[in-house]
């Protein structure tokens, strides 16, 4: 029970991770590689509060006031990066974008050596216990976690099903074109996407530290590559085939990493079950075919 909930836990942070990537390919066509970095520049965020608290009897009121100011630094770093680093090169061949998020990444990774050295800086968050549950005992952070990523994901359909701003994204997604025809000012629905993407990092910097409470410059490397297998295996540009790659993924690879002779392999099982699923249906498990125009 214990290994299920810590799967589900950390398939909820893929799973944010994942929507980031999946939202900016579904609206702007393009794969941010420089996403998993803004986790990174989240956790320094959370960091930076835990280290300059004035109270630390406080612990709570310092971690909701990391998150407000990760929030902020990473949305603000995921608008700015789009209109500097992406928003020139809208027409230009996808291997000249991909290239210049790679480039992003590096530059996100050297800025946090330059501030805070290559070393790893252990993060003292408070450690919520455990509690039992089916005889079996569950970390509360793992439940917390799960809980507000249920939470945000189920927000999130909403706003992108619901509300005008939404309903443009998902215009802009179909056909920029039309879209942009029709009135919507397609500039803005991007980097609002890329500003929502940035702030659902924020929250799984957070939650990534309170299962590993160490920040450092490669934090977002792994969860990131990660959260995008987890994007292709839902079916890129899909938001609940994020969500269901995300959860998937982490009950896969807590399964793994509790049988001792499959943990070395943890890593290698995951990027395995990508390739059978590129095999056996290479748009995704809700991935949706799109026809092109001639």
């Amino acid at each position: 029970m214990s290994i299920l909930f810590d799967g589900l836990s950390l398939g909820a942070i893929y799973a944010l991770i994942a929507l980031g990537y999946t939202m900016v390919y579904g609206i702007a066509k393009m794969l941010n590689f420089a996403h998993g970095d803004i986790i990174m520049v989240g956790a320094y965020s959370v960091f930076v509060v835990m280290q300059r608290a004035k109270s630390p009897t406080d612990a709570f009121l310092n971690v909701a006031c990391g998150l407000l100011l990760s929030l902020f630094i990473c949305t603000l770093f995921g608008v700015v990066m789009e209109k500097l680093a992406y928003k020139p090169l809208r027409g230009v061949t996808p291997i000249a974008v991909l290239i210049t998020a790679i480039g992003v990444s590096y530059l996100l990774q050297s800025l946090a050596q330059i501030f805070f050295g290559a070393k790893p800086h252990s993060v003292s968050l408070p450690t919520l216990g455990t509690v039992t549950v089916a005889g079996a005992k569950v970390s509360l952070s793992s439940i917390v976690t799960l809980v507000v990523g249920a939470v945000i994901m189920a927000l999130l359909t909403w706003f992108v099903s619901k509300t005008t701003t939404g309903r443009a994204m998902q215009a802009v997604s179909e056909d920029r074109g039309a879209a942009q025809m029709m009135g919507i000012n397609v500039n803005k629905i991007i980097s609002v996407t890329f500003a929502i993407g940035s702030a659902l990092a924020a929250f799984a910097g957070l939650f990534y530290l309170l299962q590993i409470p160490t920040a450092e410059p490669t934090l977002g490397s792994m969860p990131g590559i990660k959260a995008f297998t987890a994007a292709v295996i839902g079916g890129i540009g899909s938001i609940p085939g994020a969500m269901i790659g995300g959860v998937l993924l982490g009950v896969i690879e807590k399964i793994c990493l509790s049988i001792p002779v499959i943990a070395p392999y943890t890593t290698a099982v995951e990027f395995s079950l990508l390739i059978i699923i590129l095999l056996v249906r290479p748009i995704g498990i809700l991935g949706k075919k799109r026809r092109e125009k001639v």
